[in-house]
């Protein structure tokens, strides 16, 4: 008999019901208005993402565009083969505004190749073969009987050529050093091509705002393109990773005891040898000249290989694996009593998984809805990002009224403008517009991630209630597995949606709201970097701890209510709080086991990680000769790594997630069964003699922290729940006959 409870504020334990067995199939529909509402704001999405890939165009991403607006090319189009943007004046790039209209106040056209040598126009015209080869870089449509300075007036030609390079598809002056002096094509001066000689120095400031202006779409570009290169062996990578997990999650189905300190041996192994790894990079840049650089010097680096021949980047990886392999061994020998519980509850999961086969692989379904979620999601980000319109503004050298306002490049040489400002221009600008879709084009970028967020939880919610039901199923069938469905997941699976649509989207939407608060935030944080108000910064600080502390409340308050849902189909606030109040009734138990019991599965989600991330390490980063012929170029490495070290880990956190929730399922109904049942012949109790002793060895740990002291329970107990569960299957199967 289990001792008396005190239930005090924590509701009303469950009392005896003989013709409750598991799932209660006679359930209705929970959460109407919620899955209704959830219905339209799809509905929304969908019409967003149509909006969105209507007016949107990619290709002013991948593509430079000339002052035209054209794409420089772009396949298909008559500048096919001009794929590189050449500057008139790249002086012209210093003005401040540069960085403010996000384009040169310059002609700028697309060219097949950048210029390779000094000429100006006034010599070109005096010589054919130079003229011939200037005119590449003039816009189309020129008169070669036309004077250059006619030419020049017009604004058909560049006044010079500089040499110049390609950098990010545009043509910038190859600038270099020389005795300390800044040269370009090795000459320190040059001709600006209007009579007057200018110093090299005077190209900095036009080329470095440029930089900046382009810096951003530089760096999306190139990791753009390293994902084009090694796509597939991403996909590889991910692959071994899901074949690693299920190995794990079946030898746990077989050997849980023996495979759980696997994973804690080879844990603190693999971070061991991170640990070493780190220490040999770190001792051999010592002779390396410019090692010693520290990281507050050389600042932020779009080239991030950069910071890996620094010696101060390996000392941080080195501190950072140490601390956690420190916390981690202490935790391993403080929760050494509860990880023995902890195993045996796994052990336990495993039986019940062992019954539940198609479990472990439901989560490829929920992984592959979550790819369909982040999909659609990045695609009509990208679409929204870049379906504003060409904008075109006068550009100016002389004072001019109409400088910067909106212009129409098809009817600019007759308008007002021109006649007023006859040295003005009107060049693209950017991209944007002014019509009711751009005015609300922020709000509909907002919709977007919050609709990303509220089905990507929607999809997770619905994996976590049909594993709950299922398991539910199997723990409250007497005889296994004679009374369990034929299809436990699928029948779970019809249940949730069927009738629990509306507390899926309930309970995900409370999550959605939380994790968008706090990506606004964040992004409040960036904004406010430079800010001096330290009480403005430390408000912020505790806004950002408590709203995480909230996420992390309501994904467990969820995650229970879920289980409650799948159990007696009640709506969500209901079946909220009754996991809450049972968990409160059960509160020694749930510290015992809980966060003990994810450690461990935290601990094989790392294991998987850490092997999947240093086969990646080896095979991008050409450190072992066998990979070199074999792995693509790039221009940053740790793209594709980073991207397996992160699909690796969700890939087994999915995986691992159906442990975790076959182990809270369990736990749940055997606080149920407790409060149902006492272990008479009249009410026997539907767990496992094992399970039993399991939790009851958890409750004294809780008590006395000792699991010797579990020799309490007498082991009578076990022999009369083993004879009560015979007599109860021989009393079915009479009634049965």
């Amino acid at each position: 008999m289990p001792e008396e409870e005190h239930y005090g504020k924590h509701g009303e334990p469950r009392k005896y019901d003989p013709s409750f067995k598991g799932p209660i199939q006679n359930r209705g529909c929970t959460d109407i208005i919620c899955c209704i509402l959830f219905i339209i704001c799809i509905l929304g999405y969908v019409a967003v993402g149509i909006l969105a890939w209507s007016q949107g165009d990619p290709r002013k991403v991948i593509y430079p565009t000339d002052s035209r607006g054209q794409f420089c090319g772009q396949v298909g189009t008559p500048l096919e083969k001009k794929p590189l943007l050449f500057y008139f004046n790249i002086m012209k790039c210093a003005s401040p505004l540069v960085l403010l209209e996000f384009q040169c106040p310059t002609p700028q056209i697309c060219v097949e190749q950048c210029p390779d040598r000094f000429m100006t126009l006034l010599k070109a015209k005096s010589n054919n073969a130079d003229f011939n080869y200037y005119k590449n870089f003039c816009k189309d449509g020129l008169d070669d009987n036309l004077d250059a300075l006619v030419l020049l007036s017009s604004g058909m030609c560049p006044a010079m050529l500089l040499p110049s390079r390609a950098f990010t598809r545009r043509c910038f002056p190859a600038l270099g050093q020389k005795g300390g002096q800044i040269t370009v094509g090795n000459n320190s001066q040059f001709d600006d091509g209007r009579g007057n000689i200018r110093d090299a120095n005077d190209l900095v400031a036009g080329v470095k705002n440029a930089t900046v202006v382009i810096e951003a779409r530089q760096v999306v570009m190139k990791i753009f393109e390293d994902y084009t290169h090694s796509w597939y062996w991403i996909l590889i990578g991910l692959v071994i990773a899901v074949l690693l997990s299920l190995l794990f999650i079946v030898l746990l189905r077989y050997l849980a005891g023996i495979m759980v300190w696997v994973m804690i041996v080879m844990v603190i192994l693999v971070i061991g040898y991170g640990i070493f790894h780190c220490s040999m990079e770190y001792v051999n840049l010592k002779s390396e000249p410019g090692s010693n650089v520290t990281l507050k010097d050389l600042g932020f680096q779009t080239d991030f290989s950069v910071y890996l021949h620094i010696r101060q980047t390996w000392l941080a990886f080195i501190i950072i694996l140490s601390i956690v392999e420190l916390v981690i061994i202490l935790l391993l020998i403080f929760l050494r009593n509860r990880l023995l519980i902890a195993i045996a509850l796994i052990k336990e999961a495993s039986r019940a998984i062992g019954h539940v086969m198609s479990a472990l692989f439901y989560p490829l379904f929920t992984f592959a809805l979550l790819v369909m979620v982040i999909a659609y999601w990045a695609v009509t980000a990208v679409f929204l990002s870049t379906s504003n319109q060409a904008v075109y503004k006068v550009f100016n050298e002389t004072a001019c009224e109409y400088s910067r306002q909106n212009c129409d490049p098809a009817n600019f040489s007759t308008s007002v403008m021109q006649t007023e400002c006859p040295r003005s221009q009107c060049l693209f600008a950017f991209y944007g517009g002014e019509t009711v879709y751009h005015k609300y084009l922020i709000g509909l970028q907002f919709y977007n991630v919050f609709l990303f967020f509220w089905c990507a939880n929607f999809v997770t919610a619905l994996g976590q209630m049909t594993l709950a039901g299922a398991f539910a199923s199997y723990y409250w069938a007497f005889v296994k597995p004679d009374d369990m469905p034929a299809f436990p997941i699928f029948a779970s699976l019809g249940r949730s949606l069927r009738y629990h649509t509306g507390s899926l989207a309930f309970g995900s939407l409370i999550l959605s709201i939380i994790q968008v608060i706090r990506v606004l935030l964040e992004y409040i944080d960036h904004k406010l970097q430079g800010a001096q108000n330290k009480c403005t910064k430390f408000l912020l600080c505790c806004l950002k701890c408590c709203f995480w502390c909230l996420e992390k409340f309501i994904k467990f308050l969820n995650r229970n209510a879920y289980i409650m849902v799948a159990l007696y189909g009640k709506n969500f606030c209901t079946s909220a709080r009754d996991a809450f109040f049972l968990l409160m009734r059960n509160m020694i138990r749930v510290a015992v086991l809980d966060k003990v019991t994810d450690f461990l599965l935290f601990l094989g989600k790392l294991l998987i990680m850490g092997l999947v991330g240093i086969f990646a390490f080896f095979f991008f980063s050409g450190r072992v000769k066998a990979f070199e012929s074999t792995a693509p170029t790039l221009n940053y490495y740790w793209v594709p790594i980073l991207t397996v070290v992160l699909g690796s880990y969700l890939i087994a956190h999915g995986f691992f997630s159906v442990y975790a929730m076959c182990v809270d399922t369990l736990f749940l109904c055997f606080c149920e069964d407790l409060e149902r049942n006492d272990g008479s012949a009249a009410r026997p109790y539907y767990m496992s003699a094992s399970l039993h002793a399991i939790l009851s060895v958890s409750k004294d740990v809780g008590d006395t922290g000792d699991p010797s002291q579990s020799s309490r329970q007498p082991e009578e107990q076990h022999i009369q729940l083993e004879q009560q569960h015979i007599q109860r299957q021989e009393r079915d199967q009479g009634a049965g006959q």
